[in-house]
């Protein structure tokens, strides 16, 4: 059984992209897609879709910059053992705004900059540049 499918997720991305991989299935979870579809819309990997079947996939296109990953890096933030919680005024600032921080409110998974602007915290579930 898997602890922590977001971790895991992570780690998939950042072993693939390490393959030079162009693509990549993972069991579909709804929190999943919604981080992917996060990544995507901020150029860091391509196109997010459901692959339909007996048991869904998650396919996810990985981008490139030449060789080099567009993913330079990419962290857990907040563990199930260790949950890190941050109100507003206390929201990560990645690379001075050269990354991004996806973090889960109460009014969906966000990026740090949207929750900024509607003026909520919540969990900072992973960083990204």
């Amino acid at each position: 059984m898997m602890t922590d499918p977001i971790a895991d997720m992570l780690t998939r991305i950042r072993n693939a992209q390490l393959a030079k991989k162009s693509t990549l299935e993972l069991p579909f979870a709804k929190v999943k897609f919604m981080i992917g579809k996060i990544l995507s819309a901020h150029g860091y990997v391509g196109e997010v879709t459901k692959v339909e079947g007996p048991k869904p996939t998650l396919s996810i296109k990985l981008k490139y910059n030449g060789k080099a990953p567009a993913i330079t890096s990419i962290k857990r933030e907040s563990k199930p053992g260790h949950r890190v919680y941050r109100g507003v005024e206390e929201l990560p600032n990645i690379l001075n705004g050269f990354g991004i921080a996806i973090i889960s409110t109460s009014q969906g998974m966000m990026t740090v900059k949207e929750a900024k602007e509607k003026g909520i915290g919540g969990e900072i579930v992973c960083s990204v540049y």
